[in-house]
């Protein structure tokens, strides 16, 4: 029996920023349990609901040396599917109404607690792991601390570490007298060939640094940030550890995303059933968004953090020109107040064609996958995405643009081979996206056989987690 340990900042149906917690929560259920016990370790955000608080069982607590202080560390656990997970507890590091602050140093100070406590707590929970997987920059010390703490004594020694990125943007840089202060790694560890870059502490750097293997989550991303557009300045120590560094693209949950049995959708449907039942949907949409009733109209969705990374800088100028075509569009979503409001304009501009929803509703976004004919998704740069994988299981087919998961995930349709799942233009520019908007108009108007061919394609993808799961067991075996 092999034995994991996930270390996160976030995890469904605990705490939820963003993709990451989809991961951390749903992956460790789709393990072998023959074969591998996977157990979560989380922070104990008093942020968290109530309702989990309340059925979290105390453990134990003890004290640890950290940032010149004895600290408190109490832990709690709590099974969930199956999965054990723990909680550490410390009130002055965790007690925010939300996970993260805008205090750059104090994260960087409460997640090198943890990082500590989550090698601290293994003896005393009698879990020891062959591997910790450890998730994106607040736990890249993890890495770190083990190899420090290999000194200490054998209990450390034969413990293997994954680090993953799931987006290299974020990395915990501060200023390296700071946060050497605060940790208490010896000089030795901030030195430009380990935790130190362009003259500051970087923990994410750290953690790729001293993990056995680096992973990320697409094949396309984890070739992109070899190079300097998208490597964030890391992008020469992603070629310096390129042999050990790989892309396993995310899952979704195909019980949470399923059209037969959605119960946000008015009309639920199958691969067997979408042609005469989606568009129903479509209309109970357009009735209550106010727009243009009908069911023949091209619909595009868009679900989103409205961010520059997602692309909508291109959206924005070319949206004008959009709406002179029969489509509508549905947005969803909150970001930068310059695309909030840009959406509203042309909302306001275009009532029955556009409509702007300047929220974030899970209901709401199950009845876009699930009523839209397309999905937008022009993004710069995306680790690997999980609405296209959404909006492929709905048969909404995505328009995106090929970079990192985007590319692996979305084949471009070929009208001569009669192949593909969507559709997808290379360059970073607003007329090529438009183009591509527009061809895929007219397949949905002019050749509605291929288009609903593309949508059965579709819709029988399998992109669920026991895929990734797969290649994560294969990679603790190997190493």
């Amino acid at each position: 029996m092999k034995r994991i340990l996930f270390a996160a900042s976030e995890c469904v149906p605990f705490i939820k920023t963003g993709g990451l917690a989809d991961v951390v929560g749903s992956l460790p259920k789709n393990f072998n349990k023959e074969e591998f016990d996977v157990r979560v370790v989380l922070p104990k955000y008093a942020c968290m609901k109530q309702q989990w608080k309340e059925k979290l069982e105390y453990v134990t607590n003890f004290y640890m040396g950290y940032n010149w202080k004895e600290r408190y560390v109490g832990i709690f656990k709590l099974e969930l599917d199956g999965i054990t997970f723990y909680f550490i507890d410390n009130e002055e590091y965790f007690n925010g109404d939300k996970p993260y602050t805008s205090d750059g140093l104090w994260d960087i100070e409460r997640f090198g607690y943890f990082s500590k406590a989550v090698l601290s707590i293994l003896p005393v929970i009698d879990f020891r792991p062959d591997v910790i997987h450890c998730h994106d920059w607040q736990t890249g010390l993890v890495p770190v601390y083990l190899d420090h703490f290999r000194f200490a004594g054998e209990y450390y020694q034969g413990i293997k570490t994954v680090m993953t990125i799931h987006n290299l943007k974020f990395q915990g840089v501060w200023g390296t007298k700071d946060v050497r202060n605060i940790v208490g790694l010896p000089e030795y560890y901030f030195a430009p060939d380990k935790l130190e870059a362009y003259h500051d502490a970087n923990l994410l750097k750290g953690g790729i640094v001293y993990a056995d293997r680096v992973t990320t989550v697409s094949n396309t991303y984890a070739e992109e940030i070899k190079m300097p557009f998208y490597g964030e300045k890391l992008d020469g120590l992603m070629n310096a550890r390129s042999n050990c560094l790989s892309g396993i693209v995310n899952g979704i949950d195909y019980e949470e995303y399923n059209p037969e049995t959605d119960p946000f959708l008015p009309y639920n449907y199958s691969v067997e059933t979408f042609r005469k039942i989606k568009a129903k949907n479509k209309v109970a949409l357009q009735e209550e968004l106010g727009l243009e009733k009908d069911p023949k109209k091209m619909m595009i969705g868009i679900v989103s953090r409205l961010t520059d990374q997602k692309g909508f800088d291109l959206v924005e100028y070319v949206m004008d020109e959009m709406c002179q075509d029969e489509v509508q569009f549905v947005i969803l979503g909150t970001g930068d107040e310059r695309y909030e409001n840009a959406f509203r304009h042309f909302a306001w501009k275009y009532p029955n064609k556009v409509s702007a929803n300047i929220y974030y509703s899970e209901a709401m976004s199950h009845k876009i996958y699930g009523s839209c004919d397309a999905f937008l998704m022009p993004s710069l740069f995306e680790p690997c995405g999980l609405s296209q994988l959404m909006s492929l299981r709905f048969g909404t087919l995505p328009i995106v643009r090929e970079t990192g998961g985007l590319k692996d995930t979305v084949e471009p349709y070929n009208e001569y081979e009669k192949t593909g799942t969507g559709f997808s233009f290379s360059n970073y520019n607003a007329h090529e996206m438009m183009n591509t908007v527009r061809y895929a108009e007219k397949i949905y108007y002019d050749k509605k056989r291929d288009w609903n061919k593309l949508v059965e394609r579709a819709m029988t993808k399998d992109f669920s987690w026991k895929t990734s799961a797969k290649q994560y067991e294969e990679l603790y075996k190997y190493i």
